[in-house]
């Protein structure tokens, strides 16, 4: 045992401050420079991370304090990226959990001391954001004590330590109207509280990966604790996977630890401490590195299944590869294969067509930031609308995946909240009002009630709306549920949008697109009014005269177009509809992008219900 060492996850629920913590534990333990200039969030280095201000992948990062080395990873909030989370509790002995001294337990709150809890993993709770207006300390506190009571919490880990803190100013204390002027309260709490890491140095070398990286210049980089013996640089070690036949030879050629938010060479590295290893090609997440004389795979964590499944294929578009480098089914396959090494909650599989490949993952997010993260690589597809994953249970019953959605909504939205969830199929489970005027609904909702459902939430309740969800479990299948009422304008004809055409077709629907567009036959351009598809040419151009009608000819006045985000388009099209995307451009199109293969393939299927019915 090493008792200079603590390895700690910060986990909690979703823009409860674990960025910011980790900043505030990087500056106060003297990682950066007193005259460096450090950007707000620096561990959230992932463009998508500060562009969406959440974190997506976890960060290993170390800090020095009394003589101690910290390891500290940060993981994701989000309940999409839930299977970051629970890998890289592999790797530690403790966990920090972040509670918003305000906002209180959320859903991912539960989720993530849930899987804590079950790893047996020491608490150290940190009742953050003091500072905020209407926060509630120890009501917080007293609710937290509560959900351990809830997860069945062993009576040791019921005995947590609590430190309150507020991470933007860098202040933390044992008590919230007592605040120390620094972190170091905080940093006492995790050395004294935080046990060890236990393994036994003089023993055969075990390394267990729990995340991979990759170097332009040394290529894969596995992640993980040394969990037994001593790591040497330039030693054979032999991989091997826990319920997997054979065993492969390799080399340490480099060997890393953790200081700040660099990787730092070393010679060595013994049982306990964390490490980033190089030369092992086509390392994966869960292998166990070994000893060649004493081969023994350690078990990995178990994965939470995907819930959500699309289609992602080649664009076959009339604008197919003028804005994207990689456009073949061979560059999309090599690279959807390639997500599943570092990313375990996802799943790719084949299908009967050569140019389409079923993706599946743990949420709507989880999938959109994997096609952002594609497109700004320059890849060009097109995806199928989300459709969450059936099960049938024991007893042949139809089951689908269920949600514990939490709204935070003032009281007079709350009539229409409850309406409009009430056509999702949702069940109130529980009703908490807020001292400041607001209420908290939580809900049971099956998880495709719940697609597209944000844009309405904002819409019903002016913008004032909040809502997060954790995935709860698999439930009998609650029925049909009503689906977009309304219709899609589709282009015509191939050509540039203009002013005429956009202002003539303009009281049928919203448009998507301005004037000066490039348009496709059997490209979505805006929401029909009425609940049917309706195509319309908004490349048509006035018949040219030398008569001028007075005041006719002035200019004319055109709605502004509604710009949808990926996630929009997403939760937009409907089953007969696809997700263009490319570098340059998001588009939404038909499946059969002219109107004569449209009318055939619903007589096609029209007729072949019928011949059911007969």
């Amino acid at each position: 045992m090493n008792d200079s060492i603590r390895n700690i996850a910060i986990i909690a629920h979703v823009d409860h401050g674990k960025t910011t913590l980790v900043d505030q534990l990087l500056r106060q333990s003297g990682v950066f420079r007193d005259n460096e200039v450090v950007q707000e969030r620096v561990m959230d280095s992932n463009d998508i991370e500060r562009e969406r201000g959440i974190t997506i992948l976890s960060k290993n990062t170390a800090v020095s304090y009394k003589g101690y080395r910290i390891n500290i990873v940060d993981t994701p909030g989000h309940a999409d990226f839930g299977g970051e989370v629970e890998r890289i509790l592999k790797m530690v002995d403790g966990v920090l959990l972040l509670v918003d001294a305000f906002e209180g337990c959320m859903p991912q709150t539960r989720f993530v001391l849930r899987k804590a809890l079950e790893l047996n993993k020491v608490p150290v709770v940190v009742i953050n954001k003091v500072d905020r207006p209407g926060a509630r300390p120890f009501e917080v506190a007293d609710e937290t004590l509560s959900l351990f009571i809830e997860l069945g919490a062993a009576e040791d880990q019921l005995d947590f330590p609590i430190v309150y803190a507020s991470a933007r100013d860098g202040i933390s204390g044992l008590d919230p109207y007592e605040m120390s002027s620094d972190m170091q309260p905080l940093f006492d709490t995790i050395i004294s509280a935080v046990p060890a890491p236990a393994g036994d140095e003089n023993g055969p070398l075990q390394i267990l990966v729990s995340a991979i990286d990759y170097d332009d210049y040394v290529g894969r980089i596995g992640i993980g604790r040394v969990e037994r013996g001593v790591a040497h640089r330039n030693r054979t070690v032999a991989v091997c996977a826990s319920g997997r036949d054979g065993q492969r030879e390799a080399k340490l050629s480099r060997l890393y630890r953790f200081s700040g938010l660099r990787r730092m060479e070393a010679d060595s590295v013994a049982a306990g401490d964390i490490v980033a290893v190089a030369g092992i090609p086509r390392l994966s997440i869960g292998e166990t590195i070994c000893d060649p004389v004493d081969v023994e795979a350690l078990p990995f964590v178990h994965i939470d299944e995907p819930t959500v499944s699309m289609y992602f294929m080649v664009n076959t578009s009339p604008f197919a590869g003028r804005e994207g480098k990689y456009v073949t089914s061979r560059n999309l396959r090599e690279r959807l294969y390639k997500e599943v090494q570092t990313n375990v909650a996802m799943r790719v599989e084949d299908t009967d067509s050569p140019e389409a490949f079923k993706v599946s993952g743990r949420g709507e997010l989880h999938l959109s930031i994997l096609i952002e993260t594609m497109r700004r690589q320059d890849f060009e597809f097109a995806v199928s609308r989300p459709k969450v994953i059936m099960k049938h249970d024991d007893e042949g019953r139809l089951t689908e995946p269920m949600e514990e959605l939490t709204v935070d909504v003032p009281q007079e939205y709350m009539g229409a909240v409850m309406e409009g969830l009430g056509r999702r199929k949702a069940v109130l489970v529980s009703m908490i009002n807020e001292n400041n005027g607001g209420v908290r609904l939580i809900f049971d909702v099956p998880a495709r009630g719940l697609m597209g459902y944000r844009s309405e939430l904002l819409t019903n309740t002016r913008g004032n709306g909040v809502m997060s969800h954790i995935f709860k479990g698999y439930a009998p299948y609650a029925g049909p549920i009503e689906e977009r009422d309304t219709g899609s304008l589709i282009a015509s004809e191939t050509g540039d949008s203009n002013a005429y055409g956009l202002f003539n077709t303009q009281d049928r629907g919203r448009m998507f697109i301005g004037a000066g567009v490039p348009v496709y036959e059997g490209q979505i351009v805006g929401e029909c009014s009425r609940n049917e598809d309706i195509t319309i040419n908004v490349c048509k151009k006035k018949h040219l005269t030398n008569i001028r009608a007075s005041g006719s000819d002035e200019s004319l006045r055109l709605v502004p177009p509604v710009v949808f985000s990926l996630e929009q388009c997403l939760e937009f099209i409907r089953d007969d509809e696809l997700v263009e995307v490319t570098p340059k451009s998001i588009r939404m199109r038909k499946r059969l992008l002219t109107k004569e293969q449209r009318i055939k393939d619903f007589n096609r299927r029209q007729s072949g219900n019928a011949d059911i019915d007969g």
